[in-house]
This record gives C-alpha cells, structure tokens and sequence, in this order.
C-alpha cells in the first residue's frame, strides 16, 4: 500500500516544489494540491464558513493554482506523482482544462494523477456561473469531453453544457489513454460517478466509509472494471491505516498544514510513524 500527501500550497507557506522534495525523497508515491481559484468576500456581519460548518481558514484564498503548483512539484522530481487533490472541474471550461492536464502530465514524464469533486463553495460556483444544483452533471459532461480530447485525434462532444464540433488538441496526455481520474466524495451515488468516469475512489476518511468499499468493488467487477481507492484524510493512526489496507486501499494520504519547515516535518514524522508500525518496521 502507498502513502502520500495532499497540501494546501500558499505563497506564504513551503512552496511545492520544496515539499515534493522532501515527500519524494522520504519515499512516499504523491502529493496531491488543492484548488480554489478564489473565495467571494461574505456579506457585512457574516461570516467565511467552511463545508463543516467552522471558519474557513485564510489558505482557502491564498492558495496557488493547483495546476501551477503540480508542475513546480513535478519538475523538482523524478518519480513522485503530482496532481490535484481535488480539481473543481465544473468551474473550468473543459477544451482549456484538457489542455492544462495533458500539458501537466506530458512536461513531468507521465506522473500526472487528476483529483475532481464538485465543488462545496455554492458562491464561488456561482462567480463560475454554475448553478449549485447542477454542478455534479456539469462534472461528468467536463470530464466526458476532456476524455474525447485527450483520446482522439479529432474530438467533438455534444452535451447539455458543453458542446464543440471536432477540434485538434496536442500535446496528449503522456500517460494513456489519459491521466488516472480519481473521483472524491462519499455521497449515496459516488460509485456512480466513479463507475462513469474515474479510475479511483478518492474519498475522505471518516467513520464507516471503508465499509463501502466492497461495494464498490463489485460494482466494478461486475462491470468489468478494475477500479482502486486512494483513501485522503487517513489519520496518523495506525489502526486505521490497517484498517484502509486490510479493506485493499491503494494509497493512505494525509493533509499537511500550510505550514512551516519544522512542523510540516513534524506531521510526516507522525505519519510515517504509524505506517512503520502497521509495516512491521
């Protein structure tokens, strides 16, 4: 089982191409960037608030384009894969999109890994014009299209959101036929998303959610399909981390704060800790 990192990459804090260093060289196989192109300033006597519910933390607006900050990693490299942890795909326009990946995944040998989910920032999705409500149709069609793109060597696609006539679109991905999707979220209908259009399930940890993936896997079985999990949030515990390998997760991840030298060592330190107790070393 592989282990690696997501990071919330500020222009404030270690920079990407410093921290794919480290993880590279402490052994690990990803680092994987956030996304948030912006975070729309609340109305007077509100307040910025997270998915959870809590405040929402300054790196949400100080973070680096993701795409950006993947191929600083991946240039400061020579076998971590990079990508994006998640992509929020709606909020792109699909032709320049499949451009930015296969760009990405062709300047770093083939190491690109493309992360989406839909998005949780109902105004920053407005500012993209993408209505809330639709956002999960709105990420299948982008992700339909950008496939045709990166696979064909004249692509079209006709949807209910996007729609070109055949078109030229070089260079192609490096890995074929395109970058492994791994699709996040742990709604009712994830699998179908997954199933659809991704190569991996990229949930994040909590309670119960490796009791889904049986499921999961005989869906894919079913379907012909051989699909992984690459389990993000995993705590530095190591009965969890037991716990996502006896379930057959592919890769346990962790975030990193937005931090300094010091403590972002520090919170690796902790991980690898408790992946060399479940590994016997």
């Amino acid at each position: 089982m592989e282990s690696g990192f997501g990071y919330f990459a500020t222009h404030d804090t270690v920079g990407p191409a410093t921290l794919a260093h480290m993880v590279e060289k402490r052994g690990h196989a990803a680092l994987l960037f956030t996304e948030h192109t912006h975070i729309p300033v609340p109305e007077p006597g509100t307040r910025v608030q997270s998915e959870s519910g809590g405040d929402l933390p300054t790196k949400y607006w100080h973070v680096y384009d993701p795409f950006v900050a993947a191929t600083a990693a991946g240039l400061a490299t020579t076998r971590l894969r990079v990508g994006t942890g998640v992509c929020l795909v709606a909020q792109h326009h699909p032709i320049t999109l499949a451009k930015t990946v296969a760009s990405v995944d062709h300047l770093t040998g083939g190491r690109f890994e493309f992360g989406v989910g839909p998005g949780w920032n109902e105004p920053e999705m407005r500012d993209h014009g993408v209505d809330p409500r639709r956002r999960f149709a709105v990420m299948k069609e982008h992700v339909q299209a950008m496939r045709e793109i990166w696979t064909r060597a004249e692509a079209e696609y006709h949807g209910e959101f996007v729609s070109f006539p055949p078109l030229w679109s070089w260079p192609k991905p490096a890995q074929r036929p395109h970058p492994p999707v791994l699709v996040g979220g742990i709604g009712p209908t994830v699998f179908d998303r997954v199933l659809s259009y991704g190569d991996a399930w990229f949930p994040n940890y909590r309670p119960g959610v490796l009791e889904r993936v049986p499921e999961l896997f005989s869906r894919a079985a079913d379907a012909g399909r051989r699909i992984e999990v690459v389990m993000n949030s995993t705590p530095a515990d190591p009965h969890v981390i037991e716990e996502c390998e006896r379930a057959g997760v592919a890769r346990v991840m962790t975030y990193l704060h937005s931090a300094g030298l010091d403590a972002i060592r520090r919170e690796m330190d902790a991980f690898e800790a408790a992946l060399a107790e479940v590994r016997g070393e």
